[in-house]
């Protein structure tokens, strides 16, 4: 079917034929929304009779609320003469589900991925987060409920922010625009009291894909509990695609004008990086510079993180000199911005050495993940940074658990806790797992202050559990600044001095091993059976090896002992792919872990092993 394109595609929304005035706002309230108007507007049985102007297409307003209480159905009815609904593109909203983000195709180009994240799309989304939101916030009736919506620097960004303001808008909405945004500056937002700023909001949006291709876009939302779950987006979803199937021609014509009228823009950055440079200052004792004579350069990867050279370390006394890749730009042309990524790290490492820096900074493209390097170019990222910021925070809270993700180093455990006093809690991959398992532990009374990824997400207690990568350089920025103050400075050998003990293996390897999934061998079923059905196999074939030990607390997949290393095969959180982590002292002991695997898997013939077959070729 052909999709709507053009302006008219932009601005889709089904309430548009229910909201004359602000009043209805709490129209979507599971508990009250049929008595409110049923006090406000003429009814003729269950069904709301509206005429005007225009004639507008028969719309069903009770797919907004997908639970059983209350779902009378509230229509409104157009004359004879509406023009035809014209067919709108099959998506698949599930599939927009990553696990606790919303992430699509926004821009055609690519062969083999379809656009399906369209502005229509992003309205249905948009109005399907306003109906979750009034929900979950009850609202009073003294104000109306306040959305902040930012990007990063994603070509398709303005116009699915465009987009979803209008589904937000005509559910009676207040939308305020924060332009180029990170996605840790989306959250404060809903905790920060500048009223002027008209903050705290009650939900947040931040239009970002992290650092997936140019093509890709997607949606993180937040409340001041935090970030959304899972249940939470495929509740979202659901009813996206209930909304998405009510649209009509009319309402898009008239959505697009009502949207602007409601819509405010603020520099909200500007109060997010006065915090983080307040927060250095309070640090080294109030000092007003306290990274003068500092060098530091940062990489933006031409995302959203260029503003931390010249609104946070400049103003900090330091010399930003060499920061690179800072303005903002769609098609990221340098590099990829990760901090995984190994072009990336290579980029910050060079414009270390090249400029004599004391230390180097990279962000992904929204922001909620870094990584550093020192003057002498050592990485500190991954399980560096992890020992680095624990190091940190045992510091200020002896003996707290760390938790962190199920492919972190045995050595790394050592560190944390025969060296640091620490407990180190491995738990599974995904950030929101990570953070919520800290979120856990410290409801049953073991304290926990910081939870962290080897990805460089990375969330402390103390700045209310939120990954926010520029906050996690901030920390290392205070210890910068608190030597400076005592007069203790040897550059960024404060930083890399707090690491020394970590043990590292001399081999450490990520291969993944897809399952096909139209393959016979899986008779049917789903991918993530027959994943689980490899695991199984693996473990008990291990269990039988005399020279293999599997972990004794384990929360994710197998990971097995041996060799002098471990191996780690789990099942991806969202793709048929099962990774595989192997660490060892040497390549002969990774070796020896690799052929213990194939040898165990071989006869699960849906699995691509070529990665693992190329690993362990003599």
């Amino acid at each position: 079917m052909a999709a709507i394109s053009g302006k008219t595609a932009q601005n889709v929304f089904i309430a548009q034929c229910c909201q004359p005035n602000r009043k209805m706002n709490s129209l979507y309230q599971r508990g009250n929304y049929v008595p409110i108007l049923r006090n406000t507007l003429p009814l003729q049985g269950r069904k709301l009779a509206w005429t005007g102007k225009r004639a507008m297409q028969l719309h069903t307003l009770a797919t907004y609320q997908r639970d059983p209480v209350n779902r009378a159905s509230v229509h409104c009815y157009a004359t004879s003469s509406s023009s035809a609904v014209p067919t709108f593109e099959k998506i698949d909203f599930h599939k927009l589900q990553n696990g606790s983000d919303i992430r699509g195709v926004s821009v055609a180009g690519v062969e083999g991925e379809p656009v399906n994240l369209t502005e229509p799309v992003a309205e249905a989304i948009g109005a399907a987060f306003a109906a979750w939101l009034v929900n979950k916030k009850k609202e009073d009736g003294s104000r109306c409920l306040r959305v902040s919506i930012g990007h990063d620097s994603r070509i398709s960004a303005q116009r699915l922010q465009d987009a979803v303001s209008q589904g937000l808008a005509r559910a009676g909405l207040d939308v305020i625009h924060y332009g180029l945004a990170s996605t840790p500056a989306m959250f404060n937002s809903t905790v920060s009291q500048e009223a002027q700023h008209f903050c705290p909001v009650d939900g947040s949006i931040m239009i970002t894909a992290s650092h997936l291709p140019y093509n890709r876009n997607g949606f993180k939302f937040f409340t001041n509990a935090g970030g959304l779950g899972k249940a939470d987006i495929k509740d979202i979803l659901a009813r996206a695609a209930d909304i998405y199937d009510k649209f009509s021609v009319e309402s898009l014509k008239v959505s697009e004008d009502s949207a602007s009228s409601t819509v405010k823009k603020v520099d909200y950055m500007a109060v997010y990086t006065s915090d983080l440079v307040s927060a250095v200052r309070r640090a080294a004792g109030g000092i007003e510079k306290p990274l003068e004579g500092f060098h530091i350069v940062v990489d933006a990867g031409n995302g959203a993180g260029g503003f931390f050279a010249g609104k946070v370390l400049e103003p900090l006394g330091a010399v930003t000199a060499g920061s690179q890749f800072l303005e903002p730009d769609g098609m990221f042309p340098n590099h990829i911005p990760n901090p995984e990524d190994k072009e990336a790290m290579k980029a910050i490492t060079q414009a270390v050495h090249k400029n004599k820096a004391d230390l180097g900074i990279i962000f992904d493209t929204d922001v909620d993940r870094s990584a550093a390097v020192d003057s002498g170019g050592r990485e500190l990222n991954r399980n560096r940074l992890i020992a680095l910021m624990a190091a940190i925070v045992l510091e200020e809270h002896p003996g707290t658990t760390i938790v962190t993700d199920s492919v972190t180093s045995d050595g790394l455990t050592t560190f944390i806790e025969k060296k640091l006093g620490g407990k180190h809690h491995r738990f599974k991959r995904g950030y929101k797992n990570v953070i919520d398992e800290a979120i856990r532990l410290n409801s049953v009374g073991e304290e926990s202050h910081l939870a962290i990824e080897t990805s460089g997400h990375g969330a402390l207690k103390e700045n209310h559990w939120l990954d926010d990568g520029a906050y996690l350089m901030v920390k290392l920025l205070n210890k910068l600044a608190t030597a400076r103050a005592k007069g203790l400075s040897r550059g960024s050998k404060v930083l890399t001095d707090l690491v020394e003990g970590l043990e590292e293996p001399a081999v450490a390897v990520e291969l993944r091993l897809k399952i096909d999934q139209n393959h016979t061998d899986l008779k049917g079923g789903s991918f993530r059976d027959y994943g689980e059905a490899v695991l199984k196999h693996l473990e008990n074939v291990a269990s039988m090896d005399p020279k293999l030990q599997k972990a004794p607390v384990n929360y994710e997949g197998v990971r097995i002992s041996g060799n002098g290393g471990w191996f780690l095969l789990r099942l991806s959180l969202h793709d048929p792919v099962l990774p595989l982590n192997i660490e060892a002292p040497s390549q002969d002991d990774a070796l020896k872990l690799g052929l213990a695997v194939q040898a165990a898997v071989k006869e699960f013939s849906a699995l691509d092993t070529s990665a693992l077959d190329k690993f362990v070729q003599p």
